[in-house]
């Protein structure tokens, strides 16, 4: 489906943002552990439903085919839990999980005692599970591509008879922040898990999941963006409201200290965030290590930012629902944006105008479908794949017709 979606003049109202994707997958999977737990307020998006469903089959330790859309954490998550719930099964996905890489944990799991196998060399789904234990003890497993990886073996361990000792290989670890919110939930299910340093994690066995009780779900940072990024860029007065809660840390949280870099000044309290624009941007260096998914919405805002920017350590983002290097610098290109890629980088230098109404495909990736969305309420653009963002914000297109006052079709 495509968006037409024509620049305006000014948004302002108010919208309620959606809940965290990453705390509600990791609420439901970790409640399918055992104990009473009661999830408040989660998110209704394509990847959180999957992971709600594929909870209540863990708890009826069902056998057979799971089949989970394009939900790729949710297809981390039950890789290692199969050997804990069920004898053999087929992990099945669609379109964007195609081609995902699981090869590091599927490696991880073969040499703790797990008979199972991913299609082709980079061991995406189907994934074939036939049988065998998931073993502790000492559990080696690369961190250079996905923190997902690291974040299912935390959740599976702690109930095996022994300890275990998981270690970090590879050059460069990413999405660290991920791990702390998996950390956090599990504390709350009773299970405690010990950092030794930022490649170790010592797990004690035998620890029993008591539920996560009462759990409100907090809302999503990283999809927060998108709003935020449109009102810094457009006459506005704009508020977002929802359930901020710091204490629950979020790797996409990293977007307030990169708009506060580029200018942008806004209230953020522990209910709402306040933001009048538009701002005169800033460019410079950002580090996205930790938050691969704000590639696309800081790579719009640099096109409008003073200087050039560099979005750099972000190599991990080509393994996501796209290559979030590669497709879009292709995107980019049509509207005239002058940008560059290395292998883990972004360098965008801005231009006075862009082009107008040019066809952007999103390449079925959600965050691009959102980041272009912002780009055409600036300068007008067609979105293709808009249908996409329903794997993350359903409500997204709705929200922003709140903010312009007029349907986007």
């Amino acid at each position: 489906m495509i968006l037409n979606c024509r620049s305006i003049r000014r948004l302002q109202g108010r919208i309620f943002l959606p809940a965290s994707k990453s705390y509600s997958i990791r609420a439901f999977i970790i409640a399918a552990q055992g104990g009473r737990s009661h999830i408040e307020h989660p998110s209704d998006c394509d990847d959180a439903i999957v992971a709600s469903r594929i909870a209540k089959f863990l708890k009826k330790k069902v056998t057979g085919t799971f089949f989970l859309g394009e939900s790729g954490t949710t297809l981390r998550f039950l890789l290692p839990l199969l050997a804990l719930h069920t004898h053999k099964a087929v992990v099945k996905g669609k379109g964007t999980l195609a081609g995902r890489p699981n090869v590091h944990l599927c490696e991880a799991l073969r040499r703790q005692g797990m008979d199972i196998r991913g299609t082709g060399p980079q061991e995406s789904v189907p994934v074939v599970f036939n049988g065998g234990s998931l073993r502790g003890g000492r559990v080696v497993i690369d961190g250079s591509l996905s923190s997902q990886f690291i974040s299912a073996l935390l959740i599976a361990l702690p109930v095996l008879s022994n300890d275990s000792r998981v270690i970090l290989t590879g050059r460069k670890l990413v999405s660290q922040d991920y791990i702390q919110m998996t950390l956090k939930i599990l504390a709350r299910a009773g299970i405690f898990i010990k950092q030794v340093s930022p490649r170790e994690y010592s797990v004690k066995g035998g620890q029993i999941f008591k539920g996560l009780k009462n759990f409100v779900v907090p809302s999503d940072y990283g999809l927060a963006a998108f709003p935020m990024a449109a009102a810094a860029l457009l006459p506005s007065r704009v508020i977002l409201q929802g359930d901020l809660d710091e204490s629950l840390p979020q790797s996409d949280g990293h977007i307030f200290d990169f708009l506060k870099r580029m200018g942008v000044i806004f209230k953020k309290t522990s209910r709402s965030i306040k933001i009048n624009g538009p701002f005169d941007l800033k460019g410079g260096t950002f580090s996205l290590k930790d938050c691969p998914d704000l590639v696309p919405v800081m790579s719009v805002l640099a096109l409008f930012a003073k200087g050039p920017t560099r979005l750099v350590d972000i190599r991990h983002a080509r393994a996501k629902e796209s290559d979030r290097i590669s497709d879009l610098r292709k995107e980019l290109l049509k509207v005239g944006a002058r940008v560059r890629e290395t292998r883990d980088a972004l360098i965008i230098e801005p231009r006075e105008n862009y082009k107008t109404g040019q066809l952007l495909d999103a390449h079925h990736d959600h965050r691009l479908a959102m980041a272009f969305t912002v780009l055409g309420l600036k300068i007008g653009c067609r979105v293709k794949s808009i249908e996409s963002c329903s794997k993350s914000y359903p409500a997204f297109i709705k929200d922003i017709q709140i903010l312009t006052g007029r349907n986007l079709d």
